[in-house]
């Protein structure tokens, strides 16, 4: 995996939890590292982080970096709400 530039998760008033990547100048990643399966109510906190990030910087893109398998209907959900994805693996 390619080293990427960790954001500080309170510049954007987050929990100092969530883990927050520059993967390009117009790209913010949000990592996900588990083993289980990210369901709805994971999707629904992805997206508040989303709106968070877009409430300091509107044209930046929000890419979900998780590393293990994700809900089929999250999946909707995301894409719904403009939010990409990417495994891990990927990077």
């Amino acid at each position: 995996m390619k080293e990427y530039k960790n954001l500080n998760p309170a510049d954007f008033g987050l929990n100092s939890r969530v883990k927050l990547v520059l993967l390009t100048d117009k790209n913010i990643g949000i990592v996900k590292t588990r083993k289980s399966r990210i369901v709805m109510k994971d999707g629904g906190k992805i997206v508040s982080i989303a709106s968070k990030i877009r409430e300091k910087n509107p044209e930046t893109a929000i890419t979900l970096v998780i590393s293990g398998p994700i809900c089929s209907k999250t999946i909707k959900y995301l894409k719904e709400s403009d939010i990409n994805f990417t495994s891990v693996e990927e990077l």
